[in-house]
């Protein structure tokens, strides 16, 4: 471990949670590829959609409960491709390992591929069965 990442904290706390989600999505609004899928496409209503997301890192990091929606369904009609998740998974891994050092920094990474992973899957245009 270098010296850099041993001083960093490990996500324990709410205001971890804040931390990793402001910065995360601070790096999204200035990406040229993820910025107006965001911004343009989506229309996020930032205020509305951080208090989520921190609920939602928050009931898969430290087991609160307090995410109820469900994510996937607000992706489906995004114009989105293995590119655009490549994109969030970097930016994503980068926040964490700029803020972050310790076991859940790990566990988010997983989580976040994991997630990335399903929904680029979920989102592939199927090819039709030709049946012979």
């Amino acid at each position: 471990m270098s010296a850099i990442s041993s001083s960093l904290p490990d996500i324990s706390t709410e205001t971890d949670i804040r931390t990793l989600v402001d910065r995360f999505y601070d790096k999204v609004n200035q990406d040229e590829l993820l910025g107006p899928v965001f911004n343009e496409i989506a229309a996020v209503h930032w205020e509305a959609h951080l208090p989520i997301m921190y609920d939602f890192w928050s009931s898969i990091l430290l087991g609160t409960a307090r995410y109820k929606g469900r994510p996937f369904p607000k992706h489906l009609a995004l114009p989105i491709e293995k590119a655009h998740f490549q994109r969030w998974l970097q930016l994503f891994y980068q926040t964490v390992v700029e803020n972050f050092a310790g076991a859940k920094a790990e566990e988010v990474k997983v989580k976040a591929l994991n997630i990335a992973t399903m929904f680029e899957y979920r989102m592939r245009p199927k090819s039709p069965l030709s049946i012979l």
